[in-house]
């Protein structure tokens, strides 16, 4: 059974090879230059880790995937294009879910750890990642519009709510 859990600096290590399998696994599936082999960075994650952001998924065999979670509003989230939020009430977001490719579900376990913490939840991804696309649409996340992220590039945002 998969579980969440805050993560550490003891963890820093295994959460650096679970993003670099990730970005490997983009770039090779056909999703080039979403990551590519520069994001995220470690000092991104060990800001995350220090403000309790940085999420760990295992099960009893040890960590197999990471995301970070944030609480309140969301710059990149200020303006949408092509759509609109569902609502305008406060939310979760779900950034830099990466996994290791050992075992399946691990977005399921972060939408449900999500939903039994928030009402409401936001998240993003880019237009050539087709599985996360499937993944968010399969727990109920609603495609909303087009989000532009810090570097400017364009992201499909999604959005959860029971409200």
């Amino acid at each position: 059974m998969m579980n969440v859990r805050i993560a550490d600096l003891k963890d820093f290590e295994k959460i650096m090879k679970i993003y670099k399998y990730a970005q490997d696994y983009m770039i090779q599936s056909g999703n080039p230059t979403q990551w590519r082999h520069f994001y995220p960075d470690e000092e991104l994650i060990r800001s995350d880790i220090h403000q309790n952001a940085c999420k760990v998924i295992y099960d009893e065999n040890g960590i197999h995937g990471v995301c970070a979670l944030f609480e309140g509003a969301d710059p990149t989230y200020e303006h949408i294009e092509d759509g609109n939020w569902l609502n305008d009430e406060p939310y979760l977001t779900i950034h830099r879910l990466a996994e290791d490719g050992q075992v399946h579900g691990l977005f399921q376990c972060v939408a449900d750890y999500c939903k039994n913490i928030s009402r409401n939840i936001r998240v993003d991804t880019h237009a050539n990642n087709r599985i996360m696309q499937k993944l968010m649409e399969k727990n109920g996340f609603t495609k909303c519009g087009i989000i532009y992220v810090k570097d400017g590039t364009p992201r499909i945002a999604y959005h959860w709510t029971d409200l």
